[in-house]
């Protein structure tokens, strides 16, 4: 486990290695998919792995569900959509909070515009070292992401004056959530390199 970034510590503590290439395979050719077995490993690696684990998880559970959700979805690697609706729920209410109240026709809309922009900051997230490219970094693209996978059409007309401060104010709230979630894990990796 590499304790490199908050962002990492989170994925590497909840993933888990296989044991051999070829029981991938076998399960792969056998089955068509991926099935995760868990068999004892004897390795002071894997003892390792885990005891590091163990303390990143304990930091996380200490989060407000919210916050662990956001994390969760940001960061583990098995997906989970529970977590995903939290967190795109999160993003919305502190997004809309932070902005002028909207019309009921503005406001479900921007509800997929907040999903929307989560999933481009996470794209632009995941891996742990913040390296990732934004899959949508026009409002063309953007636009035509949101039709294409949630099926909202958006004008091109007054985009800015419509869109462009409650797109900013998402990315705000992703940035603000994601520094909450990532602290308790910070404070642990600083912990233990001060204890190395």
């Amino acid at each position: 486990m590499k304790l490199n970034s908050a962002r990492q510590a989170w994925h590497d503590c909840y993933y888990s290695a296989w044991d051999s290439q070829g029981a991938f395979i076998e399960n792969l050719g056998l089955l068509g998919a991926m099935v995760q077995t868990t068999e004892k490993q004897r390795k002071a690696s894997h003892a390792m792995h885990q005891a590091l684990a163990g303390c990143i998880q304990q930091a996380i559970s200490t989060l407000p569900d919210p916050l662990r959700a956001f994390g969760s979805w940001m960061y583990n690697p098995v997906e989970n959509h529970d977590d995903r609706e939290q967190a795109e729920e999160m993003v919305f209410l502190v997004a809309y909070n932070a902005g002028p109240k909207m019309y009921a026709k503005k406001f479900e809309k921007a509800r997929t515009v907040a999903a929307g922009v989560l999933h481009r900051y996470r794209r632009l997230h995941q891996g742990g070292q913040s390296e990732g490219i934004d899959p949508c970094p026009t409002p063309e693209v953007f636009r035509a992401w949101l039709l294409a996978i949630h099926g909202l059409e958006l004008s091109s007309e007054q985009w800015g004056r419509e869109w462009e401060g409650f797109i900013d104010a998402c990315f705000a709230a992703c940035s603000d959530l994601d520094r909450d979630a990532l602290v308790p894990i910070s404070r642990v990796l600083k912990e233990m390199k001060m204890a190395a």
